[in-house]
């Protein structure tokens, strides 16, 4: 429970004090009424003694009562309606609320730091930016728990306001004040009056109400005398009279108003009794919306308004005053025949008494009383009580006490034996159902378990709580023998409200007695007030033994739909209990506080709602509960509307709909209903406001982009626009560098190999990704388009009208006018969108001048120059053929000679006409306009060749154009346009060679420098486009050194035609180019030799074909460049010259054609394939293979090994120094039964393929041991000398005279000497042998 400003131990006592009621004639209460004050709120202040009272037990014990208090009141004859008790606490709780103005309570609850109470609906709400700030600033503050005024004016109104019952005494009157003016004509005869109409209403079976507790009440005659206006002397006379028949224990003279209310304004007197009036006022309604609550008597009369103590109803009845007929809380069923009050909490409210209030609102207490005055009443309340209340306490107690001792022997129980005395009282037996069903008196008031009772109130209203205890503890065992329910109950509260209060703690606080008094109240009684009351004090005494979690357990037990209010309060009293546990319970705490919100909103009490889901929501906040927080965010703007606090509202929905919501999409469409309409409310009241700061749907800051440029143009039929950049694009990191890259190259060789220091990317395009840290430039009169990324978070659509965007224009360092700026388009026609491996296709691309002013230095940078050509110097060169014209064809052809046919035609062409040369960039490809310039408005179409990928799937291949104005600008130097394509490539052919050397000498000059390449090409479409079959219609070489010569196919079949998944193998004869042909070419020519399949010869040394070879030969150098590199560095010259005798610079080009059934009409494609041979001996294919993945294998862990690049040849390359070759009769008739030898000459030819002096050793000893090849070729003998020595000269040619000598006739293999070579000027390199040519055999026949 939260912290009451009260212990348990004072508020007890408080609760249950002797009951005083008063009596007062029409002039006494007319002087008090001067004050604006009843006698009994006259006493109010100053009740509660200052000094200790002592008074003797029954045992004559000297008892000691500390701080007593006594209650005063108008005699009332209507007991109040439960209604207007409700009512009472209603307003009661309502008017209490948390100050704005005080210092917040902060509990740190395990991780939380709770702001609790005062500023708890500033600090809590979402929408407060600054509530964690605030709970830091005041965790330090000496407050640490958390105080719940409302409950305690609550729990104090509903103690004060209990009826009297007939099964105990707590609250009945033990005395009665007389109360008679000093000005009456006859004073005395007034009190013998008072005196009749207090005995008449006491005895009188007329009056059921109120209740007293014994029949001999203590009467007290008072004397009001006026001092500003009254004879004082007359007074004192009269008092002497009263003592001397009352006693001087019986009266007492009370001088008050020793002022006038005239002079109430001269002198500050403090007011003492606001704040009783104030708490027991029935006014106070400023926390209902609608105005002040009333309960009115008489529907015609807006003056009949009441108070608690009855003053402005009172009607003369007989002389005496009638105020006591009816209690101020009752309600006039004449005005209200259906009694609503006894309904709900919820009471309708009037607006007469708020009027009534507004118009008094100054009433001042007390106004004809001095501080003199107040010490008098203060005197007369002690002597009141020192000399006639306890005294006549202490005398009933101890009659009681002797009444019920004289008659202890008869019984085991201490006072049972007055039952047999009784018993002839005592009701008739009952069945225990009846006994259970207490609402008719079960025992008589003179019976004797009452008698105890009795006695045990009386202790226990002047504090002794032994006595009392022992007498509870009695009577409860009395009253369950008899099951009279009601009264057990009782016995049981109080005798565990007596233990407790004991002093010395002499026995434990026996909770199971307060557990048993709830459950017979709650569930046999049926009497919620008397549980409520026990619920109360057990709560605040468990709390006082910090046993909180069962001090929760209780007070959620007494929550029930009959009183929301009760429950309300219980509930959030529970809550408080959680959090302040040992270990505090924080998630309990707020989801009891949820549970109290509902409840007080359900009593009315909104403000108290609201301020419960304030403090809960600082739990479920940012903790992921995200449907509680929906639930509480939603009832806080309900609560803050209904109390018209419309910033709270919208703040408390916006805050439903900003976050990531998991309602369904009906409750998503509810929440902003109520939203929209609130923040409609708030609009009207301030036209004039801010724009709502609800961010629907969401805006991705991120995701915003902002474009220069115009949008890309459609497609008109074949005609198709740059692609460009457009915000149809998703940003690529990989794709924005290599933008950049392209854009830095070309810049870069404009700019003679150097980038200028103050470049920077051209940037269409501006994002999250992009380089935001400088300016943009934008072109004069070029669109600039903005995209915004919209996200709905919700589940229902948004309607978005009139959007418009926000935007300023702030010119910096302007430079260049409109006529000034150039802009490009380009078009491309007829550009494919599908092409076969190698497929060379013809198209055509546009460039068009948009602007005002004329560009130049076009250019177009890619990273994949193999891709396309605009052809090369010599394109208009050569001439095209009929046939070549008839099918479009890409290449230039002319019609060949029958004598041509499988010879090769040779031609020259040099890579600098086409681009590739030394120093050249390949990937920047300029632009062959004419005039180099392109005017204004001007357009021009050039053709542009395409070759399809050696690979297969889509390639995207940028295209970035560069053009320049004639004008040179100093913000914008150059212009760009992007561009890409995406091509889909199919399978083709395949092709591989292989080059080996030849053992011919069949040579011009007899050098034997001759070649054999093998070429196999294989169709491996699957027939994916339509391909029916390709056609190889020629094979073409290209190199600086080397040449095909001729085919040497034994295939007479001119056209090679391949199937699906056929494979067509050939075979040419190359030799080295002429010494003259080499010595007049430059470096970068190349010789060009056409073997053709056809009757047309596609020139190859022309565009396009002699394009594509030079861009894929350059590209291909471009990915060995890195490793050649390393290796020229880290190779020996000598080394070098070994290495380049198994090196070729051989480039093979397969020419084809492919026949496409497309649309019911037959096509001719057309392609070529490369293939680039290095090494002798070593295959190569015209497009990358795929690596298959290796199989796994175990781990093996080694040490690692040097891995510098090794200075000596591989032995692959020095086996290949000496080429040999053998020349001989190939078939020899000898008569073996003439002469038993044969002797055949043989020449053995060595060749040295390097420029450097080689060492060579020919060895003849060498024997085949093969069984095998003994038995295949059989066995001979070289004659003559078996080892020679020679030195070789660079590209010397040596011929040694053999002899070999046969006995018998067979097939031999005349391929067995061994040959070994070195470099002469290598000592330390040993001879390596040399790789053997073919098998040599030679028959040997018998004549």
């Amino acid at each position: 429970m939260a912290q009451c400003v009260q212990s348990v131990q004072e508020l007890i006592p408080d609760s249950f004090v002797p009951c005083v009621a008063a009596l007062c004639s029409d002039d006494a209460e007319r002087l008090t009424r001067l004050n604006h004050l009843s006698f009994a709120e006259l006493l109010k202040p100053f009740t509660r003694l200052t000094s200790e009272v002592h008074m003797r037990d029954p045992n004559n014990q000297l008892h000691i009562i500390k701080n007593l208090k006594i209650a005063v009141s108008n005699i009332i004859t209507q007991p109040p309606q439960p209604g207007a008790i409700r009512k009472l606490l209603s307003d009661v709780v309502s008017g209490s609320q948390p100050a704005d103005g005080l210092v917040a309570n902060v509990i740190t609850a395990g991780d939380y730091d709770l702001n609790i109470s005062d500023r708890s609906i500033k600090a809590s709400v979402p929408w407060y930016s600054n509530w964690k700030d605030t709970l830091m600033e005041m965790k330090e503050s000496s407050l640490n728990t958390a105080t719940t005024p409302w409950f305690e004016s609550y729990r104090e109104t509903f103690l004060q306001s209990m009826p009297a019952s007939d099964h105990e005494f707590l609250n009945h009157y033990l005395a009665c004040m007389l109360v008679a003016s000093s000005s009456e004509a006859e004073p005395m005869e007034q009190f013998g009056k008072l005196s009749q109409e207090q005995h008449r209403i006491q005895h009188n079976n007329d009056y059921s109400y109120p209740k007293w507790f014994i029949p001999n009440t203590l009467k007290y005659y008072v004397l009001l005398h006026d001092v500003s206006a009254g004879d004082e002397q007359r007074a004192e006379s009269i008092y002497e009279e009263m003592k001397q028949k009352y006693g001087t224990q019986g009266c007492y003279l009370l001088k008050i108003n020793s002022r006038t209310s005239n002079q109430a304004s001269d002198e500050q007197i403090p007011d003492p009794w606001s704040q009783y009036l104030q708490k027991n006022s029935i006014q106070n309604q400023e926390s209902y919306e609608d105005g002040p609550c009333t309960i009115s008597s008489n529907k015609n009369s807006d003056s009949n308004l009441l108070s608690l103590d009855g003053l402005d109803n009172e009607v003369k009845v007989d002389g005496l005053p009638n105020n006591f007929r009816a209690h101020p809380l009752q309600l006039d069923s004449s005005s209200d025949p259906s009694n609503n009050i006894d309904g709900p909490d919820h009471v309708k409210s009037a607006s007469s008494l708020h009027e009534t209030k507004k118009a008094n609102p100054g009433i001042i207490h007390g106004a004809c009383l001095t501080l003199t005055d107040h010490d008098r009443i203060r005197q007369f309340v002690q002597e009141f009580t020192f000399r006639g209340l306890l005294p006549h306490i202490e005398k009933t107690i101890r009659q009681l006490n002797d009444q019920l001792i004289s008659r202890k022997g008869l019984s085991r129980s201490l006072f049972s034996a007055t039952k047999k005395w009784f018993s002839g009282s005592k009701v008739p037996e009952k069945s225990i159902n009846e006994l259970k069903n207490t609402s008719g008196l079960l025992y008589p008031p003179e019976a004797p378990e009452l008698q105890i009772r009795k006695m045990a109130d009386l202790c226990f209203l002047v504090q002794h709580y032994d006595l009392a205890y022992s007498c509870y503890h009695t009577a409860k065992k009395d009253f369950l023998n008899d099951q009279a329910m009601l009264y057990a109950a009782g016995a049981l509260e109080m005798a565990a409200v007596s233990a407790f209060l004991q002093q010395g703690a002499a026995r434990p606080y026996p909770a199971h007695y307060m557990d048993t008094a709830i459950q017979t109240y709650r569930d046999i009684c049926k009497n919620m007030i008397l549980a409520e009351r026990c619920v109360l004090l057990s709560a605040e005494i468990l709390k006082s033994q910090s046993k909180y979690s069962e001090a929760a357990a209780l007070l959620i037990r007494l929550t029930s739909e009959d009183s929301d209010l009760r429950s309300a309060l219980l509930l959030e009293q529970a809550a408080h209990c959680f959090i302040n546990m040992k270990s505090p319970m924080v998630r309990k705490y707020a989801f009891h506080m949820i549970l109290a919100g509902h409840r007080f909103s359900k009593a009315g009490q909104k403000k108290h709602a609201l301020r419960c889901y304030c403090q809960a929501m600082q739990v479920y906040k940012g903790k992921g509960w995200s449907l509680a927080e929906d639930h509480i965010n939603f009832t806080i703007g309900r609560q803050s509307y209904t109390l018209r606090q419309l910033d709270n509202a919208v703040s408390a929905f916006r805050h439903i709909l900003i976050n990531e919501s998991k309602q369904s999409a009906a409750q998503q469409g509810s929440f902003l209903r109520e939203y929209l309409y609130v923040y409609k409310n708030v609009s009207q009241l301030s036209p004039d406001g801010p724009l709502p700061q609800l961010p629907l749907p969401y805006i991705n800051s991120s995701a915003t982009r902002v474009f220069f440029g115009h949008d890309r143009r459609p497609a008109d039929g074949e005609k198709q626009a740059a692609t460009h950049v457009s915000l149809d694009q998703e940003y690529d990191n990989e794709s924005s560098q290599q933008w950049r890259e392209l854009e830095e190259q070309v810049v870069a060789l404009v700019n003679k190999g150097v980038i200028p220091p103050n470049f920077h990317p051209t940037q269409y395009c501006l994002n999250s990704f992009s380089d935001n840290s400088r300016f943009p430039l934008a072109v004069v009169e070029e669109p600039i388009t903005v995209e915004v990324a919209f996200r709905n978070p919700l589940k229902v659509p948004l309607l978005l009208t009139n959007l418009s965007l926000l935007w300023k224009f702030q010119p910096k360092d302007c430079s260049g006018k409109n006529d000034e700026e150039v802009k490009e388009l380009v078009f491309f026609i007829h550009f494919p969108t599908g092409l076969l491996c190698g497929e060379i296709r013809k198209a055509y691309v546009e460039f068009v001048n948009v602007s005002k002013c004329p560009l130049t230095g076009l250019k177009v940078v890619c990273k994949r120059p193999e891709f396309f050509t605009f052809g090369g110097n010599t394109t208009a060169l050569t001439p095209l053929s009929p046939s070549a014209s008839e099918n479009c064809s890409a290449y230039k052809t002319v019609v060949t000679e029958s004598t041509s046919v499988c010879t090769a035609l040779t031609s020259s062409a040099s890579s600098v006409d086409f681009g590739i040369g030394i120093g050249s960039q390949p990937e920047v490809i300029p632009v062959p306009l004419p005039d180099t310039v392109l005017l204004p408005g001007a357009s021009v179409q050039l053709p542009l060749w395409l070759r399809g990928p050696d690979e297969e799937g889509v390639h995207e291949i940028n295209f970035l154009f560069y053009y320049e104005s004639v004008k040179k600008l100093p913000k914008i130097r150059h212009r760009i346009l992007r561009h890409t394509a995406v091509i889909c490539t199919s399978r083709s052919l395949n092709a591989r060679a292989t080059v080996c050397r030849s053992n011919s000498l069949e040579d011009e000059e007899g050098r034997g420098g001759n070649m054999l390449v093998f070429v196999d090409v294989e169709n491996i479409n699957t027939s994916e486009a339509g391909v029916k079959e390709f056609h190889i219609v020629q094979v073409s070489s290209s190199s600086k050194h080397w040449k095909l010569q001729k085919s040497v196919n034994l295939s007479e079949n001119k056209d090679a035609k391949l199937g699906s998944r056929e494979k067509g193998k050939f075979c040419f004869k190359a030799i080295r180019c002429k010494e003259k042909e080499v010595a007049t070419q430059s470096s970068e020519d190349y010789t060009f030799a056409d073997i053709i399949f056809g009757n047309e010869q596609i020139i190859s040394s022309a565009s396009p074909c002699a394009d594509f070879f030079y861009r894929s030969l350059s590209s291909e150098l471009k990915k060995a460049q890195p490793s050649a590199h390393t290796e020229k560095q880290s190779v020996e010259d000598a080394v070098r010259l070994i290495q380049k005798c198994s090196e070729v610079d051989l480039n093979v080009v397969i020419l084809w054609k492919a026949y496409v059934v497309e649309d019911s009409k037959q096509l001719i494609l057309e392609g070529q394939h490369h293939v680039i041979l290095h090494t002798v001996g070593k295959e190569a294919y015209s497009s990358p293979q795929k690596q298959e993945p290796p199989e796994m294998e175990p781990l093996k862990f080694f040490r690692p090994e040097n891995t510098a690049v090794s200075s000596r040849p591989s032995v692959e390359q020095l086996s290949s120094l000496i080429k040999t070759s053998l020349h001989y009769p190939e078939s020899l008739n000898h008569p073996f039964h003439q002469k038993s030898l044969c002797l055949v000459p043989v020449t053995l030819l060595l060749s040295n393929c390097s420029k450097a002096d080689v060492d060579v050793i020919v060895d003849l000893r060498h024997k085949t041991t093969s069984p095998e090849s003994l038995e295949i070729h059989g066995s001979f003998t070289w004659l003559g000398q078996t080892q020679y020595k020679l030195q070789l000269k660079s590209e010397e040619i040596h011929s040694l005279q053999l002899k070999a000598c046969f006995v018998h006739t067979g097939v031999y293999n005349l391929g067995t000497p061994r040959v070994f070579a070195k470099l002469s000027d290598q000592v330390t390199v040993f001879e390596t042998s040399q790789q053997n040519s073919m098998p040599a055999l030679i028959i040997i026949n018998n004549v």
